[in-house]
C-alpha cells in the first residue's frame, strides 16, 4: 500500500506544479462547472476514472514507486492532499475550462486546468478504491 501512496504523491506533485504554473497571473473568470474537452474527457474515461472499462497502462518511469517505501510516505501523502485542496481552492476563481497546461508525463499534450483537476480527483478515487479492495481481501492482516 505504501507504493500506492508514493505513486499518488509523485503524480500529484507533477500535476500540481504544472497546473500552478499555468494559473499564475491569470485573471479571475470563474466557471460554473468543469467541462473537459473531447480528448481530456476521453483520457479521463479511459485511464483515470475507476470503472471496468478503464484501460490499464504502466505508470511513466518518473512516477513509479521504489521497491521499498518508508513510513514517511503517509505524511507526504497527507501533505500532498493539503496542497491539492489549496490548488482546487485557488483554481476556483479561474476559467479552468480555457487555461491550459502541459501534461507533465506526455510531451506535446496539453490539457485544460479543469481536466487536470478532474484527473487528480479521479486518480485519487481509483487508488482509494484499490486500497479498500486490498484491505478487504482475505490475505490482509487483521
Amino acid at each position: 500500500m505504501g507504493q500506492c501512496l508514493e505513486h499518488l504523491c509523485l503524480t500529484n506533485e507533477a500535476y500540481l506544479l504544472a497546473i500552478t504554473e499555468a494559473l499564475k497571473e491569470r485573471p479571475d473568470a470563474p466557471v460554473a462547472q468543469i467541462v473537459p474537452g473531447w480528448f481530456g474527457g476521453w483520457f479521463i474515461r479511459s485511464f483515470v476514472e475507476p470503472s471496468p472499462q478503464t484501460k490499464r497502462a504502466s505508470a511513466p518511469a518518473k512516477i513509479r514507486p521504489t521497491a521499498r517505501v518508508g513510513l514517511a510516505v503517509l505524511d507526504r501523502f497527507l501533505s500532498e492532499n493539503e496542497a491539492c485542496r489549496k490548488l482546487f481552492t485557488d483554481a476556483r476563481n479561474k476559467n479552468v475550462n480555457r487555461i491550459r497546461f502541459w501534461n507533465p508525463f506526455v510531451k506535446g499534450i496539453r490539457f485544460t486546468v479543469g481536466t487536470g483537476l478532474e484527473i487528480i480527483a479521479g486518480h485519487e478515487r481509483r487508488h482509494l478504491l484499490q486500497a479498500e479492495r486490498v484491505r478487504n481481501s482475505a490475505n490482509f492482516p487483521r
